[in-house]
């Protein structure tokens, strides 16, 4: 594609992230001037539903025909669009969402940047190409991932920018988002290096009190100052996602962090600052969120264990062996071993997650992997040998258990 024939650009993310000098994962192309008939002629293979879409014949690449569009319905949904040979590429820059996404690079490696967008990469800000940007509430979403994954190189929303969600809010348009689009939003940013920010940049708009309601609840509820140096339970969801981050967390971990203190958010007034009992209220409120946005089954699983258990597990080291066995019983450790892993992790970050305290020493984690071992070797089969059947098995093994327990309780000591 060269000479007075179609021309092929990189866009987008692989643009942005060289000019920052992050790695560049995978490459988008703008193809201005050719037909649909042209590509495949060429060996190109069509997979765009809505508009022309190509998969280049050796690098598997995509390769999108330049476009416009127009909003002709509420939601993200309602676009017409429009491509042909006679598109520019500058019309097509035009209507992407942020300045540092609307750049282009061409086959000499120079950079085509209508917008502005190498200017707000120096200045570290994410502002939007044009008004445009609130035709599209899924860009709320992406704005707020971007925060996410940039902020710590420093970038951080411009006042126009963020004004202009405000308005989007207002006029109703966040509510047009589907379940899928905004969990999908959303796993990207919990796996970014600072999910918090997408936390705040939501919460700035009002998005937040939109999409994640029982989230936004937290943020003015008082803790108490000798436990939580934070004292807001907000914040202190932000400083444990974090740790969740330091910690390596993967998704399902980084997740239940973000939910495990919902009930804080309805304790009644005339108890605060203390939260007694908010762990089991927190329940319900983390199904309903995981139901609203259909939350994968395994994120939901190990987030309604991390919010009904955290408490024990910090406290696991002072827990009579009955209490710390229906500990390991309520987490499902017994059947789901692989579980105890993402459930400590997730209790560290709870546990770190406090304003000075990010470094404090977690012992309780090797406390209960150790506590589910030595469960763990305490088998049927002997008490079968003695002759015991049925429910007796059961009864001597969980009998077994609590000895075990007991001992390493007074081991430790």
């Amino acid at each position: 594609m060269t000479g007075h024939e179609p021309a092929a650009y990189v866009v987008g993310g692989a643009v942005r992230d060289a000019l920052l000098g992050l790695p560049v994962s995978e490459r988008d192309w703008v193809v201005v001037g050719a037909t649909p008939e042209q590509m495949q002629a060429q060996g190109y293979r069509p997979v765009g539903r809505d508009f022309p879409v190509f998969l280049h014949p050796d690098t598997g690449e995509e390769y999108a025909l330049a476009r416009t569009e127009r909003k002709i319905a509420p939601g993200y949904h309602g676009f017409t669009f429009h491509a042909s040979p006679e598109v520019s590429l500058e019309a097509d820059l035009a209507r992407r969402d942020l300045t540092v996404n609307a750049m282009a690079r061409d086959a000499d490696g120079r950079i085509i940047d209508p917008h502005g967008g190498q200017t707000d990469l120096a200045a570290r800000r994410l502002r939007h190409v044009s008004d445009a940007f609130r035709e599209d509430p899924v860009r709320i979403l992406r704005l707020a991932r971007f925060a996410a994954r940039l902020e710590p190189l420093g970038f951080t929303v411009a006042a126009d920018t963020l004004a202009l969600c405000r308005d989007m809010v207002s006029a109703g348009e966040v509510n047009a988002l589907v379940p899928e689009r905004v969990w999908q939003e959303t796993a990207k940013a919990l796996m970014a290096p600072a999910p918090g920010a997408f936390v705040r940049v939501l919460r700035d708009c009002g998005a937040l009190a939109v999409l994640f309601p029982e989230v936004d609840r937290l943020f003015g509820i008082p803790q108490p100052a000798q436990h939580h140096p934070e004292i807001d339970s907000g914040e202190h969801v932000l400083l444990a996602l974090a740790q969740a981050v330091r910690l390596g967390g993967d998704l399902p971990v980084r997740f239940s962090v973000l939910v495990h203190d919902l009930g804080k958010g309805i304790t009644p007034a005339s108890e605060l600052p203390r939260h007694r009992g908010h762990e089991a209220r927190g329940v319900p409120l983390v199904d309903t969120l995981c139901e609203r946005l259909r939350v994968p089954t395994d994120c939901r699983d190990l987030a309604r264990a991390v919010t009904r258990h955290h408490l024990e597990c910090h406290r696991v080291m002072e827990l009579r062996p009955a209490t710390a066995l229906r500990l390991l019983n309520g987490i499902d450790a017994f059947r789901r071993p692989e579980r105890l892993p993402a459930f400590l992790t997730a209790c560290e970050a709870d546990y770190r997650g406090r304003l000075g305290l990010e470094d404090r020493p977690y012992p309780q984690a090797h406390y209960l992997r150790e506590a589910l071992a030595r469960c763990q070797a305490i088998t049927a089969r002997p008490f079968v040998a003695q002759g015991l059947q049925g429910p007796a098995v059961g009864e001597a093994m969980e009998k077994a258990r609590l000895d075990a327990l007991a001992d390493l309780r007074a081991g430790q000591g």
